[in-house]
Order: C-alpha cells, then structure tokens, then sequence
C-alpha cells in the first residue's frame, strides 16, 4: 500500500494576490489618481484612468512579487513575513517569476494603449526602481535604505499626471517630492513594530541601526519637510484656500502625533506598540486626505 502524501493542492487566487502586496498597492494607486484629477482640474479621461488602476496596479504588483522573490529569505526569518506564499511554498519562485513577468509586461501594454509611451516607461522606472535599487541593494545595505528607495512610490503621482497631460511640470515634481518626503515617518513608524525582526534577519532598519532617539529625529525632520511641500501648492498658487484650509488641519493632526510619540519616548527611548501603530495608520490616512483636498480644490470650481 503506497504511503506517499498527495500532491499539494494548486494554489489559489487569494495567494498570487498577496504577491502583488493589495494593500501598499491601494495607497499609491490612489496617489496616481488623485495625480489624475489635479492634472485634469476636475474628471480625467475614463478611458485613462481605467487605463491608470489596472496597468497601475499590474506594474506595482509585479514590483511586489519580484520584491517577494528576493526577499524570501528575509521574510522566512520575520513573523510578520513568513506566511507569504513564497515562504509557505504553496506557490514556486518560478511560478511566482511568471507571474510577475506577465504583469510587468502587461502593464506596458495596458499603459501604452490607454495612456501614453511616458506614462508605460514610468510605471516600469518605478517597478525597476523598487526592485533592483531599492530590494536588491539599498534594503540590505544602509539604514537609508527606505529614504532613498522611497523615490519608487513617489513615481505613482508622475505617471498619473503623466496619464492626462503626457509631460510632467513641476507640479507632478512636488507631488513626487511630497511622497518622497512622507515615506520615512511611515514606514519608520512600521519598522519601530518589527525592529527586533529586522535585526533578527541582518536587514538594517533605522531603528535597530541608530537607535530609537536618532530615528525620532529624522522622523521630526521628516515630518517638518513633509509639512512644507504640502504648503508649496498654494504659495505657488497651484491650489485655494480650501485646499490649504483641508492641509493646515492635516499637518497640524501630522505634528502632534508625532511630538506625542517624541514625548511619550524620550524618558526611556523604548516605542511601544500603540504609540507606533497610531502614527502609523494616521500617516497613511494622512496622505490619501492631502491627495483628496488638492483633487478637489482643483477639480470643484464652487470651492474658493
């Protein structure tokens, strides 16, 4: 009587759609939009932006599964990693390369049919970025890893603006500038909960590097930089006063929390979990709202 165990089941949808990261994707996807709408002063082409959610999400999902490829060491060692499909193995690396392969390619082809050939050409710069610059290199070499690799979701909003207008103005550049700031006291915030981890799998995160009171710091400094290109649309006169009415409310919410977490850490410079996880969620809600007041300052000729 054969005792061999059954093949192991196909995997299923749920699975190759976690390689693709859903969650982080939704975020810069809803930063292209908006880029969409700004650009447009009101609804942008349908045709284009159906074009912007699906070649989007396909080019910053395929950036997902590669970053998954590479990764799956890392995310083997992390308890917040190791339920991902690559590390479980109920999907391959070569299936997985396929995958990401298929999507990549599709997104140039979705892009460039819906769009334009700038736009395509963006949205595989970020997906090369984020693989080859950013997970390849900068994640397992320098604690500035996050700072500077933030540059691949910063091309979200430039390949929206792009979508409409087919160039990129110096608006599209502060949009870009805004993401680039924000990212350190986001994704800062997440590593304070997961810094053992990092240090665990030899990844230098700034908090397990330089330590609590020196990655507050550039946290605040990040902050204070965000705050101020949020600013540079209205004193450049690009948005209205609702616009910096929504932003000044915004900024203001930004500061305090993080001048809570600054103050309620600086005793013992340890970051507990609800301090960090507050200034997190609130970061990412943070950025969709500064998004949505500029789209609809620009986009709704009833506000001032």
């Amino acid at each position: 009587m054969s005792t061999s165990l059954p093949a192991a089941a196909p995997a299923i949808w749920r699975e190759y759609l976690a390689l693709t990261k859903p969650k982080v994707v939704s975020l810069l996807l809803f930063t292209a939009v908006g880029a969409m709408f700004v650009a447009a002063g009101g609804l942008p082409n349908p045709w284009a932006l159906l074009g912007v959610l699906v070649g989007g999400y396909m080019s910053t999902g395929g950036a997902g599964v590669f970053n998954m490829i590479l990764d799956r060491d890392i995310d083997a060692g992390m308890r917040r990693t190791k339920r991902r499909p690559l590390v479980t193995g109920s999907i391959s690396v070569p299936q997985a390369a396929v995958f990401g392969g298929l999507l990549s390619a599709g997104s140039f082809v979705v892009l460039l049919l819906t769009t334009n050939l700038l736009t395509a050409l963006l949205a595989w710069a970020g997906l090369l970025f984020y693989v080859l610059v950013y997970t390849a290199w900068l994640k397992r070499a320098t604690w500035q890893n996050i700072v500077i690799g933030g540059a691949a979701g910063a091309v979200l909003p430039l390949l929206g603006w792009a979508a409409v207008t087919d160039s990129l103005p110096w608006m599209a550049w502060i949009l870009f500038l805004l993401i680039f700031m924000w990212t350190p006291v986001h994704f800062w915030a997440l590593a304070f909960l997961v810094s053992d981890q990092y240090a665990a799998v030899g990844v230098p995160m700034a908090p397990a590097v330089i330590g609590t009171q020196r990655t507050l710091r550039q946290m605040m400094l990040y902050t204070v930089l965000t705050v101020l290109t949020t600013l540079a649309p209205f004193v450049l006169r690009e948005a209205g006063w609702s616009y910096l009415g929504a932003v000044v409310l915004l900024n203001g919410l930004l500061v305090v929390k993080m001048a809570q977490l600054y103050a309620k850490t600086s005793p013992s410079w340890v970051v507990t979990r609800p301090d960090a996880l507050a200034v997190y969620k609130f970061s990412m809600l943070y950025l969709a709202l500064v998004f949505a007041a500029l789209a609809l300052d620009r986009g709704l000729p009833f506000l001032p």
